[in-house]
């Protein structure tokens, strides 16, 4: 589990590698196209294995909070001091995400669309699931995507149908964007949707600059709801791994659990019933995200625990042992040591390639010196838990 977030922690801070440079550098490359569009949110629907970040990183709360909840039961905590250790973590999931979405801003930004806030918008309600039987589970988890996927559906922008009459001008999206859908689809645009309408009344509560109209990716609040669902998939997984089942019994649940995940959210996609969108978390989306978490938990309990080829993991362990850390470093003090990096040695030594791969270079270095800073805390067992 530590190495599974450990990888997914490095992909999110291997933005710095910006292969996107490389592909504008050399756009008749295959190699850098394939390794810069994997480094990036697809547009609206599909998938990039960037797009998995977020899932997995809910995923892997879920698989956790079982742990957790036993942790504190063997201190004989009360389900009272228990709840409001959930309610605790909660909020300071919620604030955390908002102070370094705010780092850059003039006045406090308040957006609830990042991994941290939707994680902790929804994790109460995990806690409180987590304390039940898997049947309530399974039945939560199929309440929670067909209630969202029936309110987008109910839900049309005004008086106007989305893909007909919406002017998408007014929310940041062009005219003719390829991304449109029309029929049920539609319901799904972006910036014309039911949880678009949510942010347009909740967000302006706040202290803005200017009145909230849209999010330029098309983020949303309301995406915390279906990601409830990804964290369930996830403590489902965990129960399957602490139920004491053979290892070939437990991958072989958790691959028919990614082949019944992947094959339905394309089933939807397919059918035109819902589209696979991350920015809104379709239900389709936790189908088929959270199809691509078992596997990829499948791959890192097969490889370390069943085989016991550990001693390669052991850079991502240090990763995901602090996951925390990595996180608010990469959002705090990126930019003050790649000026270090400047300041002190030139341009010269990251241009050694060429200056088409001095930000590769400086970005590799600057993982390095986070990569130290981490594993300097695993020596010290210093580990930022909330």
């Amino acid at each position: 589990m530590d190495a599974y977030r450990g990888f997914v922690m490095t992909l999110m801070a291997a933005e710095l590698l910006s292969f996107h440079r490389l592909h504008e550098a050399f756009p008749d490359s295959s190699f850098w196209a394939f390794l810069a569009h994997h480094q990036d949110h697809v547009s609206w629907a599909g998938c990039s294995l960037h797009d998995l970040i977020q899932p997995s990183f809910s995923f892997l709360v879920g698989v956790a909070l079982p742990y957790s909840v036993a942790s504190r039961a063997a201190q004989a905590q009360t389900f009272r001091l228990q709840f409001a250790h959930a309610l605790r973590r909660s909020l300071i999931l919620i604030l955390l995400g908002i102070f370094l979405r705010s780092t850059h801003s003039d006045q406090t930004y308040f957006t609830f669309e990042d991994t941290l806030t939707q994680i902790g918008l929804g994790y109460p309600f995990l806690f409180l699931l987590g304390k039940t039987n898997s049947r309530t589970v399974w039945l939560a988890l199929g309440l929670i995507l067909f209630a969202y996927w029936l309110a987008f559906v109910l839900y049309t922008p005004g008086m106007d149908v989305p893909g007909t009459s919406f002017d998408y001008s007014k929310v940041g999206v062009p005219a003719n964007w390829p991304e449109h859908y029309s029929g049920l689809m539609a319901h799904f645009n972006k910036n014309s949707n039911l949880a678009w309408a949510f942010d347009r009344w909740f967000l302006n509560l706040f202290p803005r600059k200017s009145p909230f109209e849209f999010n330029g990716g098309g983020y949303a609040t309301l995406s915390f709801i279906p990601t409830l669902g990804t964290m369930l998939l996830g403590l489902q997984a965990s129960r399957w791994l602490r139920s004491g089942l053979s290892p070939s019994d437990l991958l072989k649940r958790f691959l028919i659990a990614g082949a019944v995940g992947l094959a339905g959210g394309v089933l939807l996609h397919v059918a035109g019933i819902c589209p696979i969108v991350k920015r809104i978390w379709t239900p389709a989306w936790v189908l088929f995200s959270g199809g691509w978490c078992f596997w990829l938990l499948a791959f890192f309990y097969y490889v370390i625990d069943v085989s016991e080829r550990r001693s390669w993991a052991f850079p991502l362990v240090v990763v995901g042992m602090n996951s925390i850390a990595i996180y608010c470093l990469v959002h705090l003090i990126d930019r003050f040591i790649i000026t270090s990096f400047y300041t002190h040695f030139g341009h010269s030594p990251f241009q050694i390639f060429g200056p088409a791969y001095e930000q590769l270079l400086v970005g590799a270095a600057t993982l390095g010196i986070f990569y130290l800073i981490l594993w300097w805390m695993y020596r010290r067992k210093l580990f930022i838990r909330i």
